[in-house]
């Protein structure tokens, strides 16, 4: 499969993805552990159906040591049994925040509440702005046909 737009050759959407990518780079300095961070950026692209993000971050955690055991089963996170407390709030949150149309109201509360007994205002904002970020990068690969399995560790670093 070929991309339907080419990032890097396109001035418009070039410009417009450096300043994007800055924030995906302000998150990994963020307070938000950094298995989480890739664990959220994973399940967010499984659901979108985003194989770039898919890739890159499925190799990115298992650079940083995450074992394929937990990668594998990210997409059944509610009935695994090798996630911290922590992590499936954090995978809740970002499900919900992900699948607003069908939570029918955006994040519940009761989902909220857990990933704050969790975490600090700091990581819950960061945890907001990945949730978003992801979103939005999953919609802007889906949409271009960016294709998956080239990614390198590191490639965006």
């Amino acid at each position: 499969m070929n991309a339907r737009l080419d990032y890097f050759a396109n001035p418009t959407m070039a410009k417009g993805l450096k300043h994007f990518m800055s924030v995906g780079k302000e998150l990994k300095n963020s307070p938000l552990p950094a298995a989480t961070q890739e664990l959220v950026a994973l399940r967010v692209s499984q659901i979108n159906g985003c194989a770039a993000c898919i890739d890159m971050h499925t190799k990115e955690a298992a650079a940083a040591g995450e074992t394929p055991v937990r990668l594998n089963l990210v997409a059944a996170w509610r009935e695994a049994t090798v996630f911290t407390d922590a992590e499936r709030a954090a995978l809740e949150l970002a499900e919900e925040g992900t699948r607003v149309a069908d939570a029918a109201g955006g994040v519940d509360d009761e989902v909220w509440a857990r990933a704050a007994k969790h975490y600090d205002e700091d990581q819950l904002a960061a945890l907001v702005v990945l949730v978003s970020f992801m979103n939005t990068v999953n919609r802007l690969n889906v949409i271009t046909q960016q294709p998956a399995g080239t990614y390198e560790v590191g490639q965006f670093h």
